[in-house]
């Protein structure tokens, strides 16, 4: 399966679909891997079986498959401007070819699941795209250039809206194209994003480099005004890592960008699923050692 799992994004299967391996697909990553994995399951609470073969791979995505050349120079250039600690060193940050964080969406009126990730576009820059599929496992993936990494997409006022990493919203009118950039909100420091719309009210479950530990925590964002108007709130915590095999029993430590190796004290990649009006928040656990899903309440 790879090194780490993260980016989880949950779908139930729609009934247009032929002969589904199950009611719920799972899509998840490697951090550097070469393919989006796939789980399925007739219960949120499992048992989940893996479908060895995944879904979207590498050579479909239009992202590099061999890691480009990096000169000497080029690589004291990027150690020198990188900023926030990384999990390796930086020629393999800035090289490794590898397709992660999907996130899916079934669009019914189409009946076709919709699929936006992230990959290794050139030296040390990687972009998203999106990819679409009639049955959730074989997707083809469409050339054009999206955006900032790390995609969450919501539904608003006619439009579809994004939020990237690090705070970087953007919005297009058909959702595959033209995407204009909007408010940079946040801060530097932020990681992963998942999103919950309520009326006007946009809910934001994030994480946070280098906090002790990462965990996911909740803003809120008022959209009803212009855009580039958009405040977040000040955040709450919604989520520590509080049993062992969400890291709770490990080190505290800064977390630090890129892959998380090991079992650490970490909670990364929030993701949202919503089904008979429950909201159920997913996640990776002692930094990328696993998915873990979790009702959540709003008082």
């Amino acid at each position: 399966m790879g090194e780490n799992i993260q980016g989880p994004s949950l779908i139930r299967v729609p009934d247009w679909v032929a002969d589904p391996l199950g009611r719920y697909y799972l899509y998840f990553a490697d951090h550097k891997g070469h393919y989006i994995r796939l789980a399925y399951a007739d219960d949120l609470l499992g048992p989940w079986s893996i479908h060895v073969p995944g879904s979207l791979q590498i050579e479909e995505s239009h992202f590099l498959v061999e890691p480009p050349e990096v000169t000497p120079e080029m690589a004291a250039e990027w150690e020198e401007r990188r900023g926030l600690k990384i999990s390796h060193d930086v020629v393999k940050e800035i090289t490794a070819t590898h397709i992660a964080s999907p996130d899916v969406h079934v669009d019914d009126q189409n009946e076709r699941i919709v699929m936006y990730f992230h990959g290794l576009e050139d030296v040390g820059r990687q972009v998203s795209r999106v990819a679409t599929s009639t049955d959730g496992i074989d997707f083809e993936a469409q050339p054009q250039e999206l955006g900032r990494t790390y995609m969450r997409i919501f539904h608003y006022g006619g439009l579809t809206y994004s939020l990237a990493m690090p705070g970087q919203f953007y919005r297009s009118e058909d959702g595959f194209t033209n995407f204009e950039q909007g408010p940079l909100l946040f801060n530097p420091d932020m990681r992963h994003s998942a999103l919950l719309l309520r009326g006007d009210t946009l809910w934001v479950f994030w994480t946070q480099v280098g906090e002790v530990p990462e965990r996911i925590l909740l803003s809120s964002i008022d959209l009803s005004g212009d855009w580039m108007s958009w405040t977040d709130s000040e955040p709450v915590e919604v989520l520590r890592p509080e049993r062992d095999w969400e890291g709770a029993y490990a080190p505290l430590e800064p977390s630090v960008r890129s892959t998380a190796y090991g079992h650490v004290n970490q909670l990364r990649d929030p993701a949202i699923y919503e089904e008979d009006g429950r909201v159920f928040l997913l996640y990776a656990v002692a930094g990328e050692s696993g998915i873990a899903i979790a009702e959540v309440f709003f008082e």
